[in-house]
């Protein structure tokens, strides 16, 4: 956390974020001269996250602060901005980026998706070691300590991060024991690290047909489903009436209540029943299943799905979709809100070890995209359900065609699952290479 910004307030602050997305928009409308041949190269939605991003650093706000009291008392803030817009407006994105969906095209991109998906978990099991191997030869005090404060524990909570999730991300907290005092450094890390890795892949979506051409990828299941998706839209589009509008707002948020409501009991009980599991490996395993967001995702999804198999699906016409994105981006600059650029100087040697660690995950996932010939799409949402979870593989999947927000949402699903037992292989394979 760092100094306080200038403006704390989260109504003026969510109207600077309104602004900034308005500029974003508008410049990439703009025809002919510098704005056009900017957008060519960076996409509107690195820029919907990076603006937001410069903010933070210009001290202009911040998702998060200190300030000492008069009593010498440090006092922690925090913006409340992100937590309302991947609990409430992602949710009601995924809900409205659905309805429309068909589920057997999605079905039918096939086995490499999964592939990619569980290359991008290979490259975090195997890229956590390597990384700390390499730091080692250079700087071996950066990889050191003992007991809770070794380094290798942190390092355990971005594995379950980047594999599966916040709750899976705990559980390697609790799971290997590490000096929660120095746990901020590890947060740090992961956000820094796990975000500029996602900025790179907006920029590569700009860039896709450039590596789909290189990839020599076959996307024709992808177009099918863009094209099945929009050839629905276009054939029940109408001009929206208020009625419509405020029909959409009900599904979207009619859904969120529901998923609320299932993972505010679904989690709590599935908490307890994980915790008088006697192995503990499997209670560590299934530790997301407590995960009261982690069941939110869920439910929203198996709600959209559902709707997308009755009339309801008809308000895509109406812009359904349109009003997803418009949450989507919403989400995207609270996220770009929580980078500080000058951050990187505090834990420098731990951020050059969560970039070389995310490096190697890039290029397995290259090399493996260019093996089975596979679209980047595939590459760049495999990355996020890993990395990113279930708050950006959607972001990332709908930057290519809201249709496809789902592809990242089912596997980002997958990875919650698979998270923690992955992650303790890396930390294996980590405290062996730190020599712990």
């Amino acid at each position: 956390m760092g100094n306080q910004p200038l403006f704390t307030d989260d109504t003026i602050i969510f109207g600077i974020l309104m602004l900034a997305l308005g500029f974003v928009f508008y410049t990439e409308s703009l025809k002919g001269g510098f704005w056009e041949k900017f957008y060519k190269i960076v996409p509107g939605l690195f820029m919907a996250y990076m603006v937001p991003a410069l903010l933070t650093t210009s001290g202009l706000i911040a998702a998060e602060w200190s300030t000492v009291s008069a009593s010498g008392e440090v006092v922690e803030h925090s913006s409340n901005l992100y937590y309302v817009a991947s609990r409430y407006l992602l949710p009601a994105a995924l809900v409205l980026m659905t309805l429309s969906i068909d589920l057997k095209a999605v079905f039918n991109l096939g086995w490499k998706a999964l592939i990619m998906f569980f290359t991008g978990t290979l490259g975090i099991v195997i890229g956590g070691p390597i990384a700390i191997l390499i730091v080692a030869t250079i700087a071996p005090d950066v990889i050191g300590g003992t007991g809770p404060d070794a380094v290798w524990r942190g390092l355990s909570t971005l594995a379950g991060s980047w594999i599966g999730g916040g709750a899976n991300q705990t559980a390697m907290l609790e799971i290997y024991g590490y000096n929660q005092s120095e746990y901020g450094k590890m947060v740090f890390v992961d956000i820094f690290v796990a975000n500029v890795w996602m900025a790179i892949i907006l920029i590569g979506i700009g860039r896709r047909n450039m590596f789909n051409k290189w990839l020599k990828a076959d996307t024709s299941s992808i177009e099918e489903l863009k094209e099945k998706v929009s050839s629905f839209s276009e054939s029940v589009k109408r001009n929206p009436t208020l009625t419509d509008i405020m029909i959409i707002a009900a599904i979207a948020f009619g859904a969120v209540s529901f998923a609320h409501m299932g993972a505010s009991f679904l989690g709590p009980y599935f908490d307890g029943v994980v915790a008088n599991i006697d192995s503990v490996q499997v209670r560590n395993m299934l530790t997301f299943l407590g995960s009261k967001f982690f069941w939110m995702i869920s439910i929203s999804t198996i709600i959209a799905i559902l709707l997308s198999y009755t009339k309801i699906k008809n308000y895509e016409g109406a812009g359904a979709s349109k009003f997803g994105s418009v949450f989507i981006y919403i989400l995207v600059a609270t996220i770009g809100m929580k980078i500080d650029i000058r951050s990187v100087f505090e834990s420098p040697g731990l951020i050059v070890v969560g970039l070389i660690w995310m490096s190697i995950h890039a290029l397995l996932l290259i090399f493996m995209a260019k093996l089975v010939k596979a679209p980047y799409f595939f590459l760049a949402v495999g990355s996020q359900a890993n990395v990113g979870g279930a708050a950006s593989a959607p972001i990332v999947a709908s930057a290519f065609h809201p249709s496809l927000a789902t592809v990242g949402v089912l596997l980002a699903v997958l990875g919650y699952a698979v998270g923690t037992i992955a992650a303790i292989g890396c930390t294996i394979l980590m405290q062996l290479a730190a020599g712990g």
